[in-house]
């Protein structure tokens, strides 16, 4: 029986990419799970099925939890933390073990140097209630379960047509700066198709040599 995949935030350029990977190198069924499915483009329709629905939304979300053998989360919202929340808590409730999470860049002040400095900038560094605050937040809620998580933290996305990229552990330096959204979405569809060896990981990822104060772009 293929294997039920349920992505949250579907729409996202991460999970699109990630959704196209799955589809071309696996045979997984996709639960497409978001606010706004009239902006879903499905191309399989016997491999995909959209849901409507919304992650705070606890009616929505666990019939579709409840389907899933690997949830998927792409999410942005200023209470990803609740979001957190509530995904984990229906994933233990219905035994539902494998979770793969994109986070941020910067969630544990790991980024060294100049380029730190400037992430932190941009992003709220050490502030509770800002963007790296909240992102944080929700990791410790999913590093805190029972769950068979993989943490996502890239780096700055590009939208570069390329598959290239390097991880660093929880606890080690940032490496560069820049990272592919379709390399993190290549990395998502692997995960998904063999979860065991990432289970309890929190991976930073980057493209090679791609070091500097900050993205070459800016």
């Amino acid at each position: 029986m293929a294997k039920q995949v349920l992505v949250l935030g579907a729409t996202g350029k991460i999970a699109g990419h990630a959704i196209d990977a799955l589809l071309k190198n696996s045979d997984a069924h996709l639960l497409l799970f978001t606010r706004h499915p009239q902006n879903m483009n499905v191309v399989d329709d016997s491999r995909e099925t959209v849901i409507k629905g919304d992650v705070l939304n606890i009616g929505s979300l666990e019939p579709a939890i409840e389907q899933a053998d690997v949830v998927y989360a792409n999410l942005r919202n200023p209470e990803i933390k609740q979001q957190a929340e509530n995904i984990v808590n229906l994933m233990e409730k219905h035994v539902v073990k494998p979770l793969i999470w994109i986070s941020s860049i910067g969630i544990y002040d790991e980024v060294p140097g100049k380029f730190g400095d400037w992430n932190n900038e941009m992003l709220g560094g050490g502030q509770k209630d800002s963007y790296l605050g909240t992102y944080r937040s929700a990791a410790d809620v999913i590093e805190a379960s029972t769950l068979d998580y993989t943490i996502i933290r890239p780096a700055w996305l590009t939208d570069k047509d390329e598959v290239d990229y390097e991880t660093t552990e929880k606890g080690e330096d940032f490496k560069g700066t820049e990272v592919s959204r379709k390399s993190i979405g290549y990395l998502v569809a692997k995960i998904v198709d063999d979860p065991a060896p990432y289970a309890h990981k929190n991976l930073g990822v980057n493209k090679p040599n791609t070091d500097g104060d900050k993205p070459a772009w800016y």
